[in-house]
């Protein structure tokens, strides 16, 4: 398996791949050294090999853009804003997304116009004897610590290596620290790699942070949702930076229905159903609004593992409240649950961003959220489109919604500013921050060639 010093597509890949895959986890020192010495030889030969293709290198090109994910027929906030991305920049460029694996024989949301895509590992169909064998094996390339881990396979790995090295021009965008790590490491020299942050710095256990402190600095930028999270990176990264650290939010996506009446009696949340996102928080704070307020209801959307999904429905049922508190499943369509809601609801711990919020607020519908890190305060301004409930107590949240639903005035007021606050995340104003980068980034890169 070790084909060293070829440039061939195939063999290179298998050498990377297989030599990484040698390493193993064993007690002794000396013999993780030994173990780990096919992998020293094939970064080696790796960095031989970028230096040739480097010198024949072509003019940096930002025409064709590849954007890596997970679960491109999945569901999920971080699919839900690659689309959107992908098609802004489909208007004008070759635009392809490459997902890792494919579960689902259809996508959930509905594909952007002009973007093509294609599957690394696709598991709807019976696999080969190759992907059959390797994928008994777990990832050599993907950390335990990430929540991907247990996704990606051996014959994952080879599939992303290959794909990263088959490269020639273009730019790539990695959406997790997953592929982050991994173009940071394998793309070929002449390819603009690019790695964006859709959750918060704090969320990445420390060993995640320690590998992300050794490769990121080979990156061409970093995109960051928020500015708290931008100043976490420069802090993490101040010894090896990407040429370009940066903030850039996400857009707000074109969402089907109207503008909300706030006439309904309807508090509506979305999200995951996992622990992050705190919809324990939001039973136990409906159990006051329930007393006061029986005829309104809070609508919860989204899903999670049965076993996650029954929790919280018993949860619900022990509250008292299953006929107060629905959980109504997922969605695609997210606009029309919201523009019949009245108040958007948010129990997250921690967030990202808070695709969602913005969301609720494009919808004209004013936000109640706990003041978490680091979404929801870059994006709501306190008293004005929505509230900001900065004790972790559920009591408090809950008269923070009460609020809401007893003023009629201040609902009114807070959805007419979310409309305005919603409108700064247009696709257009955000695009044209993701143009300017790829033109400095291109810039950079041609700098540096004399």
């Amino acid at each position: 398996m070790l084909l060293i010093g070829t440039a061939r597509v195939g063999r290179e890949s298998t050498l990377f791949a297989g030599a990484l895959g040698w390493v193993r986890r064993v007690p002794s020192r000396a013999m993780r050294w030994a173990r780990s010495a096919p992998a020293r030889l094939a970064y080696r030969t790796l960095e031989a090999v970028n230096r040739r293709r480097a010198r024949r290198a072509p003019a940096p090109d930002t025409g064709t853009v590849r954007i890596l994910l997970l679960h491109a027929y999945g569901m999920g906030g971080t699919i839900r804003t690659v689309f959107n991305l992908a098609g802004y920049l489909a208007r004008t460029r070759d635009v392809e997304i490459v997902s890792a694996v494919r579960t689902n024989e259809e996508p959930f949301f509905p594909l952007p116009p002009g973007v093509r895509v294609s599957f690394l590992d696709d598991r709807t169909v019976p696999p080969g004897r190759l992907a059959k064998l390797l994928s008994r094996y777990p990832s050599r390339l993907v950390p335990e610590q990430e929540n991907a881990y247990r996704t990606f396979t051996l014959y994952t790995d080879l599939r992303l290596v290959r794909y990263l090295r088959s490269l020639r021009t273009g730019v790539v965008i990695a959406t997790r620290p997953a592929f982050a790590l991994n173009v940071a490491l394998f793309a070929p020299p002449e390819v603009i790699t690019i790695a964006q942050e859709h959750v918060t710095l704090e969320s990445h256990a420390p060993e995640m942070q320690a590998r992300m402190k050794r490769r990121y600095g080979r990156l061409d930028a970093f995109v960051t949702l928020t500015r708290a999270d931008l100043r976490q990176y420069k802090q993490m990264l101040k010894r090896a930076r990407p040429a370009h650290l940066l903030r850039i939010p996400n857009a707000v996506p074109p969402l089907a229905g109207d503008v909300s009446t706030l006439e309904e009696k309807v508090a509506i949340a979305i999200g995951r159903v996992v622990h992050a996102k705190g919809f324990d928080r939001l039973v136990n704070a409906w159990k006051q609004v329930a007393v006061e307020h029986p005829d309104w209801v809070l609508r919860i959307y989204g899903a999670g593992t049965p076993e996650r999904e029954e929790r919280l429905r018993t949860r619900i049922a022990d509250a008292g409240l299953s006929d107060r508190i629905l959980l109504m499943g997922s969605t695609p369509d997210v606009g029309l649950a919201l523009a019949q809601s009245s108040i958007y609801l948010v129990g997250s711990r921690y967030e990202g961003f808070g695709m969602t919020i913005l969301e609720a607020m494009s919808k004209g519908v004013p936000v109640v959220s706990f003041d978490c890190p680091h979404g929801p305060r870059e994006i709501i301004t306190h008293e004005s489109d929505g509230l900001l409930v900065r004790s972790k107590r559920a009591a408090v949240f809950g008269e923070a919604v009460l609020r809401v639903i007893e003023d009629a005035e201040l609902r009114a007021k807070m959805g007419e500013n979310a409309v305005r606050t919603a409108a700064q995340y247009d696709l257009d104003e955000i695009g044209a921050q993701w143009d300017a980068l790829l033109e400095e980034v291109t810039a950079t890169r041609l700098a540096a060639r004399g």
